[in-house]
């Protein structure tokens, strides 16, 4: 019956896996250059992204249909933190243009729940890309000056923790 909603909530799980890998392999990459805001945010964000999946995921079975978890693409390897921070803004971007048109997709063929959806998902995915606007702006004011104060922050966090507990 609701065929064509089918197939667009299954390409958004498509995007949504995609960027829930992306941003968590930038994450790891953050996280490992002592980077903890920045690996805070993109870890939040693919924590977002994975239960934007699952809402996709129970309307799709609603509808009769069956999810198709895969990635839309594949991981980039990007480890500099303006290209990732580029790179997710350009992400959040594109998904939020999509999820528009879907939603009118579906709101055409009569699946108002499908087309709600999708508009809750556009509110998301701006307020995804405003963090990352964000990121850029301090990166952009404060240049690296703004990475060397994360990774200041987290010498300083280890250097309070007991030598022989790590605690």
């Amino acid at each position: 019956m609701h065929e064509s909603s089918i197939k667009l909530l299954n390409k958004a799980v498509g995007e949504e896996m995609t960027a829930l890998q992306q941003y968590m392999y930038f994450h790891f990459h953050c996280d490992d250059q002592g980077y903890d805001l920045l690996a805070g945010l993109f870890k939040r964000t693919a924590i977002d992204e994975m239960i934007h999946v699952e809402d996709l995921a129970e309307r799709i079975l609603f509808l009769g249909g069956d999810v198709e978890l895969a990635a839309s693409a594949p991981v980039v390897p990007v480890q500099d933190v303006n290209e990732m921070l580029k790179m997710a803004r350009q992400m959040e971007l594109d998904s939020a243009a999509h999820y528009n048109q879907w939603a009118n997709e579906c709101g055409a063929a009569a699946d108002s729940v499908s087309k709600k959806l999708f508009e809750e998902l556009v509110v998301a995915e701006e307020n995804h890309y405003d963090a990352f606007d964000i990121e850029m702006d301090n990166m952009k004011k404060f240049g690296t000056n703004y990475l060397v104060l994360q990774s200041i922050e987290r010498s300083k966090n280890r250097a309070q923790l007991s030598p022989s507990t790590g605690e």
